[in-house]
């Protein structure tokens, strides 16, 4: 069985940590193909995929092109979609996959995809919970000073996001565009998705790049300079416990009354080191962080101040 997944980013990774060993997939694809190759196996173009049969297409991306394959051909894993997918054929992803991951996929919720700004000029890449739960925040921000940051910005769709909602911010990236910490474990395929990124590349995605500061390299030294900043939003996505724990130890001192920290995949079962990162923040400084859970994609936590 031929076997194809678009996307090299962390949905990829996820799908072959816990589903689909990559030895299995003939290859990944891009719309624009960014690298040779992605956990071992090729990577290959939208066009390239008419040469070759094709028994599944998994979506691993937020964003994907139509495909021009019939729909019970293609599997998305994101929970971005239009109901519609849920009322049709799922037996090539059953043959490839095995009954019991499709109808755990089954049973997901999947929220109607609709724009974050009212006029449509941008739109949440994805997760449609997430993106709006940012553009309510950002609205409640009017009084409150400070700065914002984001500690891993990777490719930069949520740093775009808070730019354009609150754009005469300043906005700190902490991000070392290179991955991820060699002295911090992270799984095979979160650390390679995570290789593929870039300052520049994020700063093009800007709206008001003028207000982006990036701070490339490893964090808390990347904050050198700053320790008199204060921050009205902070989006913490750094993914792993010791690189959560040194955002937490540096931000929740900084943060102003009636801000808002956003702590990124704190009820991800895949990620489990963010959950502990913040018990043992709590831990070490007698301060609980009541926060708010959004059932976004990978569970986010609200912390207000």
């Amino acid at each position: 069985m031929e076997i194809y997944v678009y996307g090299t980013g962390c949905g990829a990774g996820e799908l072959t940590r816990e589903t689909l060993e990559p030895t299995r997939i003939a290859a990944f694809v891009e719309s624009q193909p960014t690298r040779e190759t992605f956990l071992g196996r090729p990577v290959i173009s939208i066009s390239m995929l008419a040469e070759r049969t094709v028994d599944l297409l998994i979506v691993t991306a937020k964003d994907a092109p139509a495909f021009p394959f019939s729909p019970e051909k293609v599997l998305y894993l994101k929970n971005h979609l239009a109901l519609i997918d849920r009322n049709r054929s799922y037996d090539a992803a059953r043959a490839a996959l095995g009954d019991a991951f499709v109808e755990r996929l089954q049973r997901q919720e999947v929220p109607v995809r609709a724009p974050l700004w009212d006029d449509g000029s941008l739109a949440a890449p994805g997760d449609w919970v997430r993106y709006k739960t940012l553009e309510a925040i950002s609205r409640a921000l009017c009084a409150v000073p400070g700065a914002m940051a984001e500690l891993g910005v990777f490719r930069g769709e949520f740093a775009a996001a808070m730019n354009a909602l609150l754009p005469e911010r300043r906005l700190y990236l902490f991000d070392t565009f290179a991955g991820f910490d060699p002295a911090e474990a992270a799984p095979e395929g979160l650390a390679e998705a995570h290789e593929n990124a870039s300052a520049e590349a994020v700063l093009r995605r800007l709206p008001r790049a003028d207000k982006a500061v990036i701070r490339a390299g490893l964090f808390p030294a990347t904050a050198a300079g700053l320790e008199n900043e204060r921050f009205a939003l902070v989006s913490l996505d750094a993914d792993l416990e010791e690189s959560t724990l040194a955002g937490l130890r540096w931000f929740v001192p900084r943060m102003e009354q009636g801000g808002y920290l956003l702590l990124h995949d704190w009820n991800h079962p895949g990620l489990p080191g963010v959950r502990e990162a913040l018990a043992r923040y709590e831990a070490e400084t007698g301060q609980h962080l009541a926060g708010v859970p959004l059932c976004d994609i990978t569970g986010t936590l609200v912390i207000p101040f």
